[in-house]
């Protein structure tokens, strides 16, 4: 006897194969087939102009093989025909193997289809799969459909067809109901009289052959209400008596059941969930606390998720593109068990150890933030990599990474705006232990971690927006306690990014406080950066006002809400919290004024000034007294994510005058100095988009032509790879930028003042900051004019003040003698000659001679072990002997460039950097 297609557990989607009929009913891959489609309930219901098919075939087990044509190239894909109604039909002539150009020697299984609107705009989802049967005799059940659902005492009728005569036999939960000889067609009346899974089957046998199909179906049982255990949470509990227990909050819905490799992905009375209002919970025993376990909720037998709590989910598409040495020993996906993105809970997890215990942040006005996107900044995308990169981040001197987003987003290849589960870590990145050791290293060094949270909206993948969707619409549905069905930024379709949060709702507001509170919990997360908060808001903008920008009472209303919350998870050690807002100043006031800190975009007027251009070159904004705010809460930056870097606009578009050319690479990097000069001299937290310090020059666009936008998200090339790390002109940017922090950090009563004077408007620039505490006043000038210009430092005393940067010495006795300037250049004077030699070495009491060093090297101190590391982080050289003040240690063969060493004494370790020439 041979079975085809037996089908023995409850698999459920959002679109069923039941839609989609076939003449004949028994296709093989010899024969022209009829490819009925039904649009009724799905997204292309009412849906005008011609759809059209995004197919392929399973061939020898491989599915999605043999794609005709790409998605939305109408010219080549498949049409369907109108016929009536909602009622389409696509005709696979002459057969399958030519249709779809398959060699006939090969075994085509399934036809996988996704049909779609002319213009992509609705589809099916998920996936559809035809079965195409093997020649001979075969056996279909017609009616009912794997899956559907019944209640207790409905009498169903049971069809079912073969491919050739033969004798048939109905059975439900192996008990014949019906036989029928020498005919294709066999049908049976059958009431249910038992709650559970029923199991219908039909046999056929010609004689010589017998096949077969089952299909599993379910009667229902009605939910028991019954209050929630204490203690527990949403999503998995683990409550420490060798029992777990799952709640879902589910509002509006009647049944749900946990599905999962603990009982064979089948519905079961025994893991029907209870139900207590909104929520349901059930409490499962007997599970191996060292096995890792896949599971879904299955809501009302027609909607199936994965936990929208989950720290952890499998994608049936995208998992196996991540290699081992990122994600070791991933978990396989259920294949064949189940569809759709599953979660996962282990019992007995490894725990990190964490060794940084006491961790406290910098100050909100002394932050200065790493932007990164690890997948840009690693060469292997992956925290591990990111590691070996913090002596470097270290040595520049930055107190705060911020992290785009890292949980689970669409895809493995992303910026991460696009996300679909907000507790679950992206597993393109590493595991959570990785995370875990890059906070604690980072800790240990005095860095922060902040990461980017996405409230505005989330993409199609998300659980919450699967629970309550409207097909017919292709949109949130209209109980969805979590989204509105339409975006509130009404008539500007550049800001409808996904699907939009309802944030008015309670349902919603807390999902995202737990969201909140479990980043800075089990992850020791310092604090958040929100994306586009000018969007929590159900307010309706439209208009002149179509970007959100003007003042909204409740806007700021839910936004102080959670700054609030977030502050309340560690009081005693306040977390950060920084809104990409961008709105009118009189909304961005009121929140920095509340304690939130705001991004501050001043990437345009930067960049007119190291191009060389007057227009636009006031950068005065980045000052928070300019803004008329009361604390220094502006994040002010010259690069991010989303704007181009200043170095590609320099060499593409910048300023000359005679030799003077700021296209030039050198020139253009010796702008970025002043810029930088500039920029942390104006008191306030700051930002770097990574590489920015070593004046990264590929386009946030295409290269190609850098005002072609369509490479944006694109991958860009890691900064290590291009020899950055070994260029002087890029190094000496570099030291200006460790210097400038270190600066601000060393002395923050002076660079942090609430007293100065700021004449930045023009291309000739002066800033005086007057020391609040002491007597360190600062006066830093620049000159971005493309001509030597004249600037007045408008000194504060007269006397002897000392240039930081060259260390020179200028005597003052005309506080407002104008200073000459060459074009780029920048000075910062202050009357403390010690501020000249700012020292940024972890190890003060170790010297190296010489340094810079030529070939070799010698230690004053005795030592046990030397390393040295590059710029990227990676080992370069190690030295295991013991110096006795006389070892000279050869370095002749590396590449000029700066090096950390690393060294062990008894007295412990220390890093210096040297310079090789």
């Amino acid at each position: 006897m041979k079975k085809l297609l037996p089908i023995i557990t409850f698999l459920l989607s959002i679109i069923t194969y039941g839609q989609v009929t076939t003449i004949p009913t028994i296709p093989t891959a010899g024969d022209a087939i009829t490819i009925v489609f039904d649009a009724t309930g799905t997204a292309l219901e009412n849906t005008t102009g011609t759809f059209y098919a995004h197919t392929g075939v399973t061939v020898n087990g491989a599915q999605w093989q043999n794609v005709i044509g790409s998605w939305g190239d109408n010219a080549v894909q498949p049409s369907f025909t109108h016929t009536t109604g909602n009622i389409y039909e696509l005709n696979i002539t002459p057969d399958v193997f030519s249709f779809y150009g398959v060699n006939n020697s090969d075994t085509i299984t399934e036809i996988s289809m996704v049909i779609r609107s002319f213009n992509g705009s609705a589809q099916t989802s998920p996936d559809i799969f035809i079965p195409i049967y093997a020649d001979g005799l075969n056996v279909s059940i017609t009616n009912p459909t794997n899956g559907d659902n019944f209640n207790i005492n409905d009498m169903i009728t049971i069809e079912a067809e073969s491919s050739i005569n033969a004798s048939l036999e109905l059975f439900v939960n192996d008990i014949s109901q019906q036989t029928a000889s020498n005919t294709t067609t066999i049908v049976s009346s059958y009431t249910f009289t038992a709650t559970g899974n029923q199991t219908i089957k039909v046999v056929a046998n010609q004689g010589v052959e017998t096949v077969e199909e089952e299909i599993s179906v379910y009667v229902s049982s009605p939910t028991i209400n019954e209050s929630l255990p204490t203690g527990v949470t949403n999503g998995f509990n683990d409550n420490g008596d060798g029992t777990v227990t799952f709640v879902l909050l589910a509002p509006n819905k009647t049944d749900v059941f946990l599905v999962g490799g603990f009982n064979n992905w089948s519905l079961n009375s025994d893991y029907q969930l209870k139900k207590d209002g909104d929520y349901f919970w059930t409490t499962v025993s007997g599970l191996d606390p060292n096995t890792e376990y896949a599971y879904q909720y299955v809501i009302d037998y027609n909607i199936k998720i994965a936990d929208p709590y989950a720290a952890k989910v499998l994608d049936p598409n995208n998992d196996q593109y991540i290699p081992n040495s990122t994600y070791p020993d991933l978990m396989a996906y259920p294949t064949g068990e189940t569809t759709g993105i599953v979660s996962t809970f282990k019992i007995n997890e490894t725990e990190y150890s964490w060794q940084s215990t006491s961790f406290t942040r910098p100050d909100k006005e002394n932050l200065v933030i790493y932007e990164m996107l690890l997948r840009d900044f690693t060469e292997s995308d992956s925290y591990q990599d990111a590691l070996t990169h913090l002596d470097y981040l270290e040595e520049l001197g930055v107190n705060a990474i911020e992290l785009m987003p890292i949980n689970e987003f669409e895809g493995n290849d992303s910026w991460g705006y696009n996300p679909s589960f907000y507790m679950a870590l992206d597993k393109t990145y590493g595991t959570k232990n990785d995370l875990k050791e890059f906070v604690d290293e980072c800790h240990l060094r005095g860095i922060a971690v902040l990461t980017d949270v996405v409230f505005n909206h989330s993409f199609g993948q998300s659980p919450l927006l699967h629970m309550y969707w409207d097909s017919t619409n292709n949109r949130p549905a209209a109980d969805s306690p979590f989204y509105n069905q339409n975006h509130n930024l009404v008539d500007n379709t550049s800001a409808h990014w996904g699907y939009d949060f309802n944030h008015e709702s309670s349902y919603t507001v807390d999902f995202f406080n737990d969201v909140l509170s479990y980043w800075m919990t089990e992850f020791n997360i310092d604090g958040f950066r929100f994306d586009f908060t000018k969007g929590l808001s159900n307010t309706i903008y439209s208009g002149a006002n179509n970007w959100a920008s003007a003042y909204d009472g409740d806007r700021i209303a839910n936004l102080k809400a959670y700054a609030d919350h977030v502050w309340s998870i560690d009081p005693g050690n306040e977390a950060y919290v920084i809104f990409e807002h961008l709105s009118d100043n009189s909304e961005e006031t009121e929140l920095a004024n509340y304690g939130i800190m705001l991004w501050g975009n001043m990437n345009h007027s930067f960049n007119q000034n190291t191009m060389g251009y007057s227009s636009d070159a006031d950068v005065s904004w980045l000052s928070y007294q300019n803004r008329g705010w009361d604390s220094p809460h502006i994040i002010g930056y010259m690069e991010s994510h989303d704007e181009e870097r200043l170095m590609v606009k320099n060499l593409e578009y910048g300023n000359s005058n005679g030799s003077y050319d700021v296209k030039n690479l050198g020139t253009a990097l010796d702008r970025q100095e002043a810029a930088t000069a500039i920029f942390y001299g104006i008191p306030g937290p700051k930002m770097i988009w990574q590489f920015g310090e070593l004046g990264y020059d590929k386009s946030i666009n295409c290269e190609s032509d850098i005002t072609d936008g369509s490479c944006r998200l694109d991958r860009k090339p890691v900064a290590w790879t291009l020899g950055y790390d070994s260029d002087s002109d890029r190094l000496e940017l570099f030291d200006v930028t460790s210097k400038m922090i270190s600066l601000k950090k060393q002395f923050p009563s002076t660079f942090n003042t609430d007293n100065f004077d700021l004449n930045v408007s023009g291309l000739v620039k002066r800033i005086n900051l007057y020391d609040n505490v002491g007597d360190l006043d600062i006066v830093i000038v620049a000159n971005f004019d493309v001509t030597t210009q004249s600037v007045n430092p408008n000194f504060p005393t007269t006397g002897t003040w000392y240039e930081f940067f060259s260390e020179t010495m200028l005597t003052v006795s005309n506080p407002t003698a104008t200073l000459s300037l060459q074009p780029g250049e920048y000075r910062l004077y202050s009357q403390t000659e010690s501020l000249s030699i700012v020292k940024v070495d972890i190890s003060q009491d170790l010297n190296i001679y010489p340094n810079p060093v030529n070939t070799s090297f010698t230690i004053n101190k005795i030592t046990e072990k030397i390393e040295l590391y590059d710029l990227s982080g990676r080992m370069v050289k190690k030295f295991n002997q013991v110096n006795n003040y006389q070892t000279v240690f050869d370095i002749s063969t590396l590449s000029n460039g700066i090096y950390f060493i690393k060294f062990y004494t008894s007295e412990g370790t220390g890093v210096k950097k040297i310079i090789k020439q």
